[in-house]
């Protein structure tokens, strides 16, 4: 097998172990052995040593996992305050997304949107692909929200949520519901789901009586939000990277 396809950006070719050694796969020597032993592929073939790959075009796995080598690439995780807006500017003069990338040399766009009101994980990044997989429905990846509502927790929430409650625009089901903490009439609830229907998650624990007094993602698919604090940014590792990959590149059925 060999890929010789030239990028847009004119990279050009490069010799395989030299792309995966500076995506971080370890040394050249390494990832010789990795294409001998036919664990690596690009762009669904085995590749053979002497192979190369143009680093911003080609599809490359190791041991089944994507490898991100476009040098251009970013992948970032953004805590995201409550009363920023999720656009790069606000012609209302809101604070939005730009304010906070001040650091970042590359022009990146964020995956999906979190309301004003809401806060926690937003991933950015310049990977079109990757960003249209991850929004689109027929993928679903599944975000994970914790939000504090009035308590008691009826016991009955959990399965009317999981089997779907009519909403105005049809119904919705949560994969997961969970109750983390409850204090007398304060209670933290955590929901797992596949929507990416505009204030889902509101909606539908107003529709089973608890209304959100505060809304919080703390998960995209396998990517947590960890220790970030409101404002802050970080580089997603590979692992994160290889791992978000596999989640966008099964259909929603798959992952269910």
């Amino acid at each position: 097998m060999s890929t010789e396809r030239r990028s847009a950006a004119g990279a050009g070719p490069v010799r395989l172990q030299k792309i995966l050694a500076a995506a971080g796969i370890g040394s050249r020597r390494t990832c010789e052995e990795l294409i001998a032993e036919g664990r690596v592929t690009v762009d669904g073939e085995v590749a053979d040593l002497g192979d190369r790959a143009d680093p911003a075009t080609a599809v490359i796995h190791v041991d089944g996992e994507r490898v991100a080598t476009d040098p251009r690439a970013v992948y970032l995780a953004f805590h995201k305050p409550r009363g920023v807006v999720s656009t790069m500017d606000d012609d209302q003069g809101r604070r939005a997304l730009a304010d906070f990338l001040g650091r970042v040399d590359a022009r990146v766009f964020h995956v999906g949107r979190l309301d004003a009101d809401s806060e926690g994980l937003l991933l950015l990044t310049n990977d079109g692909d990757l960003a249209h997989r991850l929004t689109h429905p027929s993928y679903g990846v599944a975000k994970t929200y914790v939000c504090q509502v009035p308590g008691p927790v009826p016991k009955a929430v959990g399965r009317t949520l999981r089997d779907g409650v009519t909403l105005a625009d049809g119904v919705a089901r949560a994969d997961s519901f969970r109750v983390l903490e409850a204090v007398g009439r304060r209670a933290l609830v955590e929901v797992v789901l596949h929507e990416g229907r505009k204030h889902i998650v509101r909606r539908m624990l107003a529709e089973v009586g608890l209304p959100v007094q505060r809304l919080v993602r703390t998960a995209v698919g396998p990517v947590r939000m960890g220790h970030l604090k409101a404002g802050q940014l970080r580089r997603l590792s590979r692992t994160e990277i290889a791992a978000l990959y596999a989640v966008a590149e099964q259909p929603a059925s798959r992952q269910r």
